[in-house]
C-alpha cells in the first residue's frame, strides 16, 4: 500500500465480496486509474495514488457494510416467513394458550385508548389473522374501512377467511418497510405484535408516518420489558416452557423459540418511544400492560 499498489485475490474472498472488489476496480478504471492484469486470472491490481487508495477503502468498506446489513435483513425476513408458515393454522389457538387469553384484553385496551371515529380508515399492519381489524370494524359500528397488511400470505389468508362476512375490508401482502399505498391515506395505523418482526424498524415507522393523514394516529401493541422483579422471574421461567407447548399443540417448537428470543432482543418501552419521536411522531407516550409484559405505544402525525 505504501507504494500505491493494491492487490486483491479471489482465493481469499467469497463470491459476493470478490464481485464487490471487481466492481470497485471497474469504477476506478472509469476514473482513469491505471490497471495491470496479470496472467493469473484470480489476481488483479490497480496502481493509484494514496488519495485514491484511501477513497477506495472507504468505498469498499461502505459497500461491504451495506451487503452485510442487507444479508442480515433478508435472513430475518426469510426466518419470520418460515416461522409463520409453520404456525398459521394454530396461531390463534396458541396465542390463547400462551397468554391464557390475556392478549385479547390487551387488544381491547388498545381499541379503547384509540377510540376510533365512525367512517374512519385503518391500516392494520402485520395484521395476522385479523383480530385488530375485527375490533376496529365492530367499534366503528361497521362504518369504518380497514386494510389488512401482512408480508406472510398464509397469515393474511387466515385473516381473510375469519373476516369474510365483514364489509369494508381489503387486504395486501406487503412488508411494513415498503407499502405500495398512497401518502396520507389513513386515520389510524395499528401494528399489533408485529413490529419486533420487521427487518428495519426505522423504515417501518417512517412508512407509518407517510401513510397517516395529518392528525392521524399511530398505535403499537408489543411485548416489552417487565418492571416487577418477581413477575419478571416468573415470566422467564414460564417462557422456557413455551417452545414445549408449541411442540405439543402446533407440532413445532422452533417458531416459539424464535418468539421468546425476539422478545428478549426487542427494545424496551423508552427506546421504542424515542424511535417514534425520531420518526416525527408527537405527543408520543406508552402504557404498560400486566406490569410491562406488553405495552401500547401511541403517537400522532400533525403535518
Amino acid at each position: 500500500i505504501s507504494k500505491g499498489t493494491l492487490w486483491s485475490t479471489s482465493a481469499i474472498l467469497n463470491e459476493k465480496y470478490h464481485k464487490l472488489i471487481v466492481d470497485t476496480h471497474l469504477a476506478y478504471i472509469k476514473s482513469g486509474a491505471e490497471v495491470i492484469t496479470t496472467n493469473t486470472f484470480s489476481s488483479r491490481r490497480i496502481r493509484m495514488d494514496q488519495n485514491k487508495v484511501s477513497r477506495y477503502f472507504e468505498y469498499a468498506n461502505k459497500k461491504a457494510c451495506e451487503l452485510a446489513i442487507q444479508a442480515k435483513q433478508n435472513s430475518k425476513k426469510d426466518l419470520v416467513n418460515t416461522v409463520f408458515n409453520s404456525v398459521f393454522k394454530k396461531y390463534d389457538l396458541m396465542n390463547d394458550i400462551m397468554s391464557f387469553g390475556i392478549h385479547r384484553l390487551w387488544k381491547s385496551n388498545l381499541i379503547d385508548w384509540l377510540q376510533p371515529k365512525l367512517n374512519s380508515k385503518l391500516i392494520d399492519m402485520a395484521s395476522g389473522t385479523g383480530d385488530m381489524t375485527k375490533l376496529f370494524i365492530e367499534r366503528t359500528n361497521f362504518t369504518g374501512q380497514a386494510t389488512m397488511v401482512d408480508q406472510n400470505i398464509e397469515m393474511l389468508n387466515e385473516g381473510k377467511k375469519k373476516l369474510e362476512y365483514y364489509k369494508n375490508i381489503d387486504s395486501l401482502c406487503a412488508s411494513a418497510e415498503q407499502v405500495p399505498l398512497k401518502d396520507s391515506s389513513y386515520d389510524y395505523y395499528i401494528i399489533s405484535f408485529g413490529i419486533r418482526n420487521v427487518t428495519d424498524i426505522k423504515k417501518t415507522l417512517s412508512e407509518a408516518y407517510r401513510l397517516l393523514k395529518p392528525g392521524g394516529r399511530f398505535m403499537c401493541l408489543e411485548f416489552s420489558k417487565i418492571n416487577n422483579e418477581i413477575i419478571d422471574k416468573f415470566y422467564s421461567i414460564y417462557s422456557s416452557f413455551i417452545p414445549h407447548i408449541g411442540k405439543a399443540v402446533a407440532g413445532d417448537r422452533k417458531p416459539y423459540e424464535y418468539l421468546i428470543q425476539s422478545i428478549k432482543d426487542f427494545y424496551n418501552q423508552e427506546q421504542l418511544l424515542n424511535l417514534m419521536k425520531e420518526a416525527k411522531f408527537i405527543n408520543a407516550e406508552y402504557r404498560n400492560l400486566t406490569t410491562g409484559v406488553a405495552a401500547i405505544h401511541s403517537g400522532w402525525k400533525i403535518k
